[in-house]
């Protein structure tokens, strides 16, 4: 396992926010970007055999981006709950950290929602 795409910290500065901190780069994001890139099969649909299925469009709902908890998935993951009940995401350090910096925002873009 790479040890620099596990995270040092992750914490919650405001509700709708998520900060990962790593050795050399320290991201924050908004907690919508993190239930977009859920990796789950009902999210982003699975090949089978070849094949690559959808499930179809996924439906706003109350909740769906509140997140309940982030709990370790052995020692190369984390699994999202969600306040809409779906938790079948797992995101891998890698996905993780590839979240982080493509949605990481700027200190402009933090203030701005902060105010």
């Amino acid at each position: 396992m790479n040890t620099s795409l596990m995270p040092k910290s992750i914490s919650r500065p405001k509700p709708y926010l998520l900060q990962v901190e790593y050795a050399d780069f320290t991201g924050i994001i908004m907690l919508s970007s993190l239930r977009e890139e859920c990796p789950c099969a009902v999210c982003k649909g699975e090949e089978i055999m070849g094949v690559r299925y959808s499930f179809g469009i996924q439906i706003m709902k109350p909740g769906m981006n509140e997140l309940i908890a982030l709990q370790p998935s052995g020692n190369y993951a984390l699994q999202a709950r969600w306040n809409d009940g779906h938790d079948s995401g797992i995101y891998t350090w890698e996905q993780l950290r590839a979240i982080v910096e493509k949605h990481a925002l700027s200190p402009e873009q933090i203030q701005a929602i902060n105010n």
